[in-house]
């Protein structure tokens, strides 16, 4: 039975991980931190940054840099649009609480030819390409819109840029063999290194660790298959790999096992796939280019989950767990699949093709667009080839665009495409872009990454990303720990340390379970969440429940999941939505053991935790509560825009397979 109460041996500030560090000297030989849990705590962070660096942030009015990014991440004031006579940004903001982590992600397209064509004095920088880029034809009128400028710098029509699968480097700029491009980008590949070094703290006292990292962002026929490269390191290949040279995945996750992984240099990366939700069934569509036989199929699924043991399941275009009335999925309706979900319109269902458009009811909608039921495809998989490509943990980042990593509280945000949403009105907005068709109401404040690691430094975060010990959250800074095992013995959560109990009885989140005793009946899942502790101005929201989410794979294609309340449940917490103010009482804390009750022996299965908060008001509510009538949008009144939403935290899954 589940066991729903603080233990009273486990202080809450234990449980949460708060930790006071004094300032720092120099690391000891050994490299480790001064404050160090061998038990592990959590630490929060934002791995998808983007700053004026990427195209289409600066096409935004963006003007931050990696420095200025990390000066936010670590506490500091910067602005955002709107720009000033001078092209300054004018609208200062603050992070309440600084991050533990963080790496800037900018896209490694067109950083060599956004710098071409932005700097005076480049080469480029005088063409009609690069001056149709900045917003002005040859005539002198005015381009607008990310698509139309984008085109322009090809020399091609709207139209015609958007049917392409593979963008490639423009050669109206870049000349034989994108020479000129790739030079001018190593140089700025170089230039964020460098920030990237100066803000990690490399004394004892740990306070801020980055990472180096960019984001791969291969978009053909606007179906979103991109993914984000983190680096253990320093030790990292001169040039960023981009969708612009290497246009499929597959040969991402080569260059990189031979640039990286097998280079004998001591670099280690990792890929990390987002957006599936925009996706169009094309982000976990089971296929193996070029491989011919079963062996060949297992390597490349071998590869692909060597170079991505995550997915990003949540960020500011919306959650990627789940989708009711999916094809081929069987089980009663999730009640809380519906969770910010980004896409306009309605899609038609994918069923087993892809398709193509992924914005404004564009294209379609798979099921294979959402991590759980890829999860269970991977299940799939490793019955009919002996490897599972999809063995991958969860985490949540922001996908800012902004500069402003961790800004992720509802009732402050700031928004997070500059000038498209530089007032509170037009993040309330409905469609603002004619090409793109994008939505800032559909938008969300985006996400965090949870690492549960020894310390705060590169390789203790590293590993935890490598073993898949990590979850995601909506924003909240709740904690959540997740163990399975066969036998966790008398009550764990009233131990002193249960997480001691769910290491030394079980496996922790991301692992497989280990071989079943011969008395085993069913494996049993230890699970615990704290609170977010909250700040001065927001003391956080209690906890209404953890669930766990059980999937497996069944005949003829099809795919079945079980949600379970493990602990908590439903508690009549509500919102006044006047006020914002919430009702009801939840809980500090859960605890809970939680045994499957429909355990078969001889049935692959996945199972992770999903941690829900009390309902609160969503970030729309807010702005529109706040705007006088005279610029509340109609998107205020869109009864299609949810009002309260439940923050929340997904796990690194548990895997069991027949005869472990």
């Amino acid at each position: 039975m589940p066991i729903e109460r603080v233990p009273t041996s486990l202080t809450y500030a234990l449980l949460v991980g708060l930790v006071a560090t004094a300032p720092g000297v120099a690391r000891a030989a050994d490299g480790r931190c001064a404050d160090r849990d061998e038990l592990r705590r959590p630490f929060f962070g934002d791995f998808h940054i983007h700053t004026g660096l990427s195209m289409d942030a600066y096409t935004m009015d963006q003007r931050s840099t990696p420095d200025s990014a990390y000066e936010f991440a670590s506490g500091g004031t910067v602005n955002l649009p709107p720009l000033d006579a001078n092209g300054e940004m004018t609208r200062p903001i603050r992070l309440e609480r600084p991050l533990d982590f963080a790496a800037v992600t900018d896209h490694a397209e067109f950083i060599g030819e956004l710098r071409m064509c932005m700097q005076p004095g480049m080469p480029a920088y005088d063409s009609k390409y690069c001056a149709g880029f900045r917003g002005v034809a040859e005539d002198g009128t005015p381009i607008t819109g990310l698509m139309a400028r984008s085109a322009a710098l090809y020399g091609r029509t709207v139209e015609d840029h958007m049917k392409m699968v593979s963008q490639g480097h423009p050669a109206t700029i870049c000349g034989e063999g994108d020479a000129k491009c790739l030079e001018v980008a190593r140089t700025v590949w170089s230039e964020t290194q460098a920030a990237n070094e100066r803000w990690n703290d490399t004394t004892d006292a740990c306070r801020f660790t980055t990472f180096h990292a960019y984001e791969y962002s291969l978009t053909p026929q606007l179906s979103k298959i991109h993914r984000n490269v983190i680096f253990r390191n320093s030790t990292v290949p001169a040039q960023p790999i981009s969708a612009a040279e290497t246009p499929e995945p597959h040969k991402l996750w080569k260059k990189l096992e031979i640039e990286c992984l097998d280079a004998g240099t001591g670099c280690d990366a990792v890929a990390i796939p987002h957006n599936s939700n925009l996706s169009n069934g094309r982000m976990f569509h089971v296929e193996y280019p070029g491989a011919e036989t079963v062996a060949q199929q297992a390597e490349q699924a071998a590869l692909r989950a060597r170079i991505e043991p995550l997915v990003e399941i949540m960020q500011v275009k919306g959650d990627s767990e789940c989708a009711n009335g999916m094809w081929k999925v069987s089980g009663a309706e999730d009640e809380f699949c519906g969770f910010e979900k980004f896409r306009l319109g309605d899609p038609k269902d994918c069923k087993d093709e892809t398709g193509v458009g992924a914005l404004a009811g564009q294209g379609c909608r798979s099921r294979l667009d959402f991590a759980r039921y890829a999860l269970v495809e991977g299940l799939r998989e490793q019955e009919r080839i002996g490897v599972n490509p999809y063995k991958f943990g969860f985490i949540a980042s922001t996908d800012t665009h902004n500069g402003n990593p961790g800004d992720v509280e509802e009732y402050s945000y700031e928004g997070s495409a500059g000038k498209r949403d530089q007032t509170p009105a037009l993040r309330v907005a409905g469609v603002l872009d004619k090409d793109l068709q994008i939505s800032t109401i559909a938008s969300n404040p985006g996400g965090l990454v949870a690492i549960w690691a020894e310390e705060n430094s590169r390789a203790s975060l590293f590993d935890g990303l490598k073993r898949r010990e990590t979850y995601g959250t909506s924003g909240t800074r709740m904690t959540a720990r997740f163990f399975g095992g066969w036998d966790f013995g008398d009550d764990p959560c009233t131990a002193a340390q249960p997480a001691a109990e769910g290491y030394a009885r079980g496996v922790p989140m991301g692992s497989d379970l280990e071989t079943a005793p011969a008395d085993a009946v069913a494996p049993s899942f230890l699970v615990l969440a704290g609170r977010d502790p909250g700040t001065s101005i927001n003391p956080g929201t209690p906890l209404q429940r953890i669930q766990i989410v059980k999937g497996w794979a069944g005949a003829d294609g099809e795919i079945h999941q079980r949600v379970f309340d493990a602990a908590g449940g439903p508690n009549n917490s509500s919102v006044n939505l006047d006020s914002c103010e919430p009702k009801g009482a939840g809980h500090d804390a859960l605890c809970s053991v939680w045994s499957d009750p429909e355990f078969d022996p001889g049935q692959a299965a996945v199972y992770y935790a999903r941690v829900l908060e009390n309902p609160t008001c969503r970030h729309s509510t807010y702005i529109c509560n706040a705007l006088p009538d005279t610029e509340r949008t109609p998107g205020c009144d869109d009864p299609g825009v949810p009002k309260t939403i439940q923050e929340r935290a997904w796990t690194s899954p548990i895997w069991y397979e027949p005869g472990s």
